[in-house]
Formats: structure tokens, sequence, C-alpha cells
């Protein structure tokens, strides 16, 4: 969206904005204002009460600009923001949106109170464009208007999203195509099913980044969104996500009887790569989050036990002697 107009009398700039964009929402042109997306000949202008004067040229000019990382609460970590969208990572452990409790902590309402906390008085808020399951941690984009999260869920399909997992095991191959039918009629517990009317289609590609003899660190990208699509698809292999209290077979056993190793306090999945063209430019948007550290320390741990159990092995077996 790119319009210039010409000013025809001396007078400020914010009623002038007003005056020639009557369909535009008096916040949103505010918004502009805040984050460079008016030039007055050529130039950025940012103040409501920029003098103009008759013959000036205004352009309207929105583009996605950074702004600064403030504190988020409940461990969310803001990694970009404009006029339209809002990019976070959300920790594991964190709901997206509210399920049962509505006062319950989510990245929805804590965004919300946000930005009623920091942006025109209190009047703001967010819409939410899509959703991490709880225990998933990573990037995740918010419209700021209502307008730009039509647009967003509009153009889902063209976003590209890319995933960092740790699963005990290792793949057949260093890379390769899950290709299953889920059935998701259970609301608790996903499951690979023939085809049928009641199943849908799951797509992921996987590519190992590092392995030891009993982890690897995936790579995993989408060509589907179904839900606990990659938990199922990897546990259906073999290799199912460390932490994952739904469908990684320690979980049936009791915490107390589990090797200290396989104890970890989240689930090892991690939303590490978002693509989508920004709702107003058109634009291809990239956002990286790298692995967490405390899924980096799940292989260091599985270093160290396979040092340790083979220092072991050697000590019992020198005593034999």
């Amino acid at each position: 969206m790119r319009e210039t107009f010409t000013a025809e009398e001396d007078g400020p700039l914010l009623p002038f904005l007003f005056e020639k964009l009557p369909e535009v929402k008096r916040t949103k042109v505010r918004q502009w204002l805040k984050f460079d997306g008016i030039q007055v000949n050529g130039r950025v202008a940012k103040l409501s009460t920029h003098p103009l004067k008759a013959g000036d040229t205004v352009t309207l000019a929105p583009t996605p600009k950074a702004a600064p990382k403030p504190d988020l609460p409940a461990g969310m970590e803001l990694i970009y923001e404009d006029a339209d969208v809002i990019v976070i990572v959300k920790p594991a452990k964190l709901l997206s949106i509210a399920a049962n409790k509505p006062d319950q902590a989510t990245a929805y309402s804590e965004l919300t109170q946000y930005a009623k906390d920091n942006h025109h008085g209190g009047r703001d808020r967010v819409w939410i464009v899509h959703r991490l399951d709880r225990d998933t941690s990573g990037l995740m984009v918010f419209a700021r208007t209502e307008d730009a999260k039509t647009e967003l869920q509009e153009n889902w399909k063209m976003a590209e999203k890319k995933y960092l997992a740790v699963v005990d095991g290792v793949p057949p191959q260093k890379s390769g195509t899950l290709c299953d039918h889920l059935d998701e009629s259970n609301k608790l517990r996903v499951r690979i099913a023939p085809e049928g009317d009641n199943t849908r289609e799951a797509i992921t590609h996987y590519r190992i980044l590092r392995k030891t003899e009993t982890r690897s660190v995936l790579e995993l990208t989408l060509d589907t969104g179904r839900k606990h699509q990659i938990r199922v698809q990897l546990a259906n292999i073999g290799c199912p996500i460390i932490g994952d209290e739904k469908y990684h077979p320690d979980s049936d056993l009791p915490k107390a009887d589990r090797p200290v190793e396989t104890r970890p306090k989240r689930m090892a999945l991690h939303s590490s790569e978002l693509s989508f063209p920004h709702p107003t430019s058109g634009k291809m948007m990239k956002f990286v989050s790298e692995l967490p550290v405390e899924m980096a320390r799940m292989m260091k741990s599985s270093d160290r036990y396979k040092r340790r159990a083979k220092k072991r092995d050697e000590m019992r077996g020198k005593k034999k002697e």
C-alpha cells in the first residue's frame, strides 16, 4: 500500500491524514506514524503535529519495522513488532489461548495486557492467527488489527514452518519424508490409521542435524498442520520426542522408575523458523529462533550418560580380571 497526497494549505500532519484517509481507522494511522510509515517530502515524519506547507507531498508507505525488545511477562520474548503484527517466542508450558480456565495465563492474554499497557492509552489489543501446543516452545505471530488477522489467516497456506526436536533414537536415513493418515476423532490422543473418512493426511519432512548413539536433533518441515502431527509421526518411527508425556513410551512409567537422563522438565519440540507474507506490504517475512539451551543440554546429557556407562563397564571389566 503506497499513496501520495499533496497538501493544499498549511496545517498539522495528523488532521490532514485523517481527512485524506477517512476509510482507515485513526488508531491505524497513528500506528503508521509511530512505525515510520509516513513521509513528508521524502523524509519520515513521526510527529502528529508535523507542520505541513501548501505543496508538500505526503506519502503513505507503511513498511515492516523492528521495534525495541521490552521484557514480556510469562517468559515470552518479543522478536518483532510493527503496526500490523507481533512475533514472539513462546516458552514451553504456556498455553497459546485459554482452555477451560478463563483466568489462566496464556500467550494471548499476556500479549493483550502488554498491548493495553504500552499502546494508545490501553485501547489496543491483539488477534490470534495460529496456535502452538502448550508444551511446544517457539515462534508465534499475532495480529495487531482485525484486518491483519484476516489477511494472515487467508494466506496462511503460504507460511513456511520449521521445528527442531530432540528425540530418543536415530532415524534410519539422514533425511526423509513421513507421510501418514491421522485419526483425530479422540480429542486426547491422535493416532495413525488407514486412510478413511475420519483421517487426514499428514506430511512431515525431517533432516538429522546431530546425533549420538541414542539421541538425535531433527529439523522438521511441515507440508500439513495436523494436531500433534510431529509428535505422532516421530513416535511411530521409533524416535519419540524427549519429554512427550503423551506419545513417548517412557510416559507410561512412573517418573521415579525412569533414568535421570529421561526425566526432562519440558518436551523437546521448538518452533524454530516462521516465514509468512506481511499482511500490508506483502513482503515475505522470515524469523529464526535457535535451539533452546535446555534442549541442547538434553543432547549433552545423552553424551555424558554414554561416557559414564562406558567407563562403568570398563571398571566392571577390570574388577572381574
